[in-house]
């Protein structure tokens, strides 16, 4: 660690992170190495989560009447009052919530705390990004244009729809025609107060092809600014990063310091101090050559991907953050030079299969056992696990869906995609879907492990490709064997048979055991068996049962032998068969399942948890067929219901503002041309 060249000017003892999840067990962690209290909040329901099992005290957040469990998090009288209540003498904000608003800067200052962040005018001035954009054409930084809706015309389509304040694609729209945009634009505004309290939009040109590239900033009260190297973020979907790596590829020495100086230019101007990001992109050409850079935005906070910055330098950016705020210089010399190369992913409990709806449910498994550390800089090849949940952990739609980030460490940029790629495939997660094996697909791809990343990346036919299951129809086939096997011998082990003989025995050999499962993807998948003297024999060509025991079998397919590990949790349907070939989830199907409740086929059920943000239709209207009925929200992000066909309106059973599960009927139509 780097001695500071002049003693701090205060001391910060105990700290309240206004924050949950990941981000304020990352923080947690940093003051628990430097010897800082930590104070958490949460609201109830949340008593047992890891940020507040983690920390030193908490503070439980009142939810407002009639809002939501996130709007806790957005009360900056409230979290002062949580600071003032557990005796804390700083506040850290994490990202998003209230991270980039002046506002309750300004409340935490004025109640005489220490405030882990830049000053309340560099966050005024850089959180309206058409502002930020003003400032940086001042500071000689290129920029993209800034519109208003009314400015936007048919020469600057398509255009990005961007909210004014927050990130984590949220309140963004792109639209390449003007008929949609003021629609576009209302649904952009809608997530953004939502989600960080500001309704405001601006549009911007959307470029097709570019890269996403950011430098991280580091400053301190002194009016040192050092650029602490550049990220790629490009691969992303829906305006949401996906993977960030450090450096960023081939960019080019010439490239890198304008960017760079860009970044430097942007903070000094402002007066900024502590941790920050000035967001660029960079237009690409078919053959990947890069263009000049464009300014973006700046982030007045920490970024969700600021591990692979801490990997590839060694600097703990949290621990500098607390340093700055009490005051310490940043050493002479500069900052470090990156070391290697690290690579993150975001995990995320969502639906690839039913259009990236986010997931819920318990979480039984959740561990990465390649993972070496969690929450600190890894400067060594490995694998670092920043989770904001645990096993046993519920998965709800009140939050953003991102689990936890996985970040490999390598000698180099194909070591470090090797090691994560590895580490994704191999880790446990059951109980809720999620995003992974997009994840590994992507990290595999021969034009991603070429170095040539850009924002179209997952788009169209690759996207969907990438978010198949890495397990094959072969793999399935075995895996589903296995299950049944695994299932065989638990009812064996359950059952006073002698030893020796195996499970299902039968006198009379003739007719084969079977077992049925269903995939995520509704595969349905027939295994068939015999035994004799003791052995199974499947009726899979090709395929022999080395050994079978509850919970794992081996199987020889075409002369290759393969572990298979079955895990059934209790209380869940579902089985999970983890193997080399890619994990699978398994639902056995009852041999004889009970009557099933009459749907009305006009019913539309809600497609997850969450609230009926709007109704846009009554009882008796005519509608077209994907006309817009409701919208509802879930992890802060909205979604649309809409009419599957031409047909009136029946019956709305519900109301704006309604919590609702999965598969609750939210409205009900007579389709023209169905019997009544």
């Amino acid at each position: 660690m780097n001695t500071p060249l002049t003693p701090p000017t205060r001391t910060i003892s105990t700290l309240l992170v206004a924050n949950r999840g990941e981000i304020a067990r990352r923080i947690t962690r940093t003051c628990r190495d430097l010897g800082v209290a930590a104070v958490a909040v949460y609201t109830p329901g949340e008593e047992d989560a890891p940020h507040v099992t983690d920390a030193d005290a908490a503070v439980c957040l009142a939810v407002p009447e009639g809002r939501g469990a996130v709007d806790a998090y957005l009360d900056p009288p409230a979290l002062v009052d949580a600071a003032r209540t557990a005796g804390a003498d700083a506040v850290h904000p994490g990202y998003g919530f209230l991270s980039e608003n002046a506002a309750f800067a300004r409340a935490v200052l004025d109640a005489d705390l220490t405030w882990v962040g830049p000053p309340p005018e560099a966050i005024e001035e850089m959180g309206a990004k058409t502002r930020a954009k003003e400032i940086a054409g001042e500071a000689g930084v290129p920029v993209s244009q800034a519109l208003t809706a009314e400015q936007v015309e048919a020469s600057h389509l398509p255009v990005l729809v961007k909210a004014s304040s927050g990130g984590g694609g949220r309140g963004m729209r792109v639209v390449h025609d003007l008929e949609s945009l003021a629609e576009e634009v209302d649904r952009a505004s809608a997530e953004a107060a939502s989600a960080f309290g500001d309704p405001t939009v601006f549009c911007e040109p959307y470029v097709e092809r570019g890269r996403h590239v950011e430098v991280q900033v580091l400053a301190d009260t002194h009016g040192t600014v050092w650029a602490v190297g550049e990220r790629d973020c490009s691969v992303q979907r829906r305006h949401q990063k996906v993977v960030e790596e450090a450096p960023a590829p081939g960019l080019g020495d010439t490239l890198r310091e304008t960017l760079h100086g860009a970044a430097r230019r942007m903070a000094e101007r402002i007066g900024y101090v502590g941790a920050g990001t000035a967001e660029f992109l960079v237009p690409v050409a078919e053959d990947g050559t890069p263009g000049d850079p464009v300014f973006l935005e700046m982030n007045t906070r920490l970024q969700v991907e600021h591990p692979v910055t801490e990997c590839v330098t060694g600097l703990d950016l949290v621990e500098w953050q607390i340093r700055v705020a009490e005051g310490e210089h940043l050493p002479d010399g500069g900052p470090p030079a990156p070391r290697g190369h690290a690579v993150e992913v975001r995990l995320y409990a969502e639906d690839p299969r039913n259009d990236w709806r986010p997931r819920t449910g318990t979480l039984h498994v959740f561990e990465v056992p390649a993972a070496r550390c969690a929450f600190t800089p890894l400067t060594e090849p490995g694998v670092r696990l920043d989770s904001g949940v645990a096993a046993g952990d519920s998965v709800g739609t009140d939050f953003d869906p991102m689990l936890a980030k996985v970040v490999a460490v390598g000698r180099d940029r194909r070591d470090a995609l090797r090691r994560l790629s590895s580490a994704l495939a191999g880790a446990l997660v059951h109980g809720v879907g999620t995003n992974r094996d997009l994840l590994v697909r992507t990290l595999r791809h021969p034009a991603f492990a070429a170095g040539a990343p850009h924002t179209g990346f997952l788009a169209g036919d690759r996207l969907t490709a990438l978010a198949q299951p890495l397990a094959d129809r072969a793999a399935e086939h075995l895996s589903a064997l296995a299950a049944s096997l695994s299932a065989a011998e638990e009812a064996r082990a359950r059952t006073p048979v002698p030893a020796g003989i195996a499970a299902n025995w039968r006198n009379l050999t003739s007719q084969a055991q079977t077992r049925r499962h269903t995939t995520d993807e509704g595969h349905e998948l027939t295994s068939s068996y015999r035994t004799s003297g003791g052995s199974y024999l499947p009726e899979q060509e090709g395929v022999r049962v080395l050994s079978a025991r509850p919970g794992h079998v081996v199987l020889e397919a075409d002369g290759v032998r393969r572990g298979f590990d079955v895990h059934v949790h209790p209380g869940s349907d579902h089985v999970h068969v983890e193997s080399a070939l890619g994990p699978l989830t398994l639902v056995p199907v009852d041999p004889l399942p009970a009557p099933e409740a009459v749907v009305d086929p006009g019913a539309l059920p809600a497609p997850m948890p969450g609230t009926v943000t709007s109704v846009g239709v009554t009882v008796g209207e005519k509608v077209a067929e994907g006309q817009t009925l409701l919208r509802m929200e879930a992890m802060k992000m909205e979604h649309r219901v809409t009419a599957p066909a031409a047909g009136a309106v029946r019956e709305i059973p519900v109301a704006e503002g309604q919590k609702v599960s999965a598969g609750t009927p939210l409205a009900v139509l007579d389709y023209e041309g169905q019997d009544s």
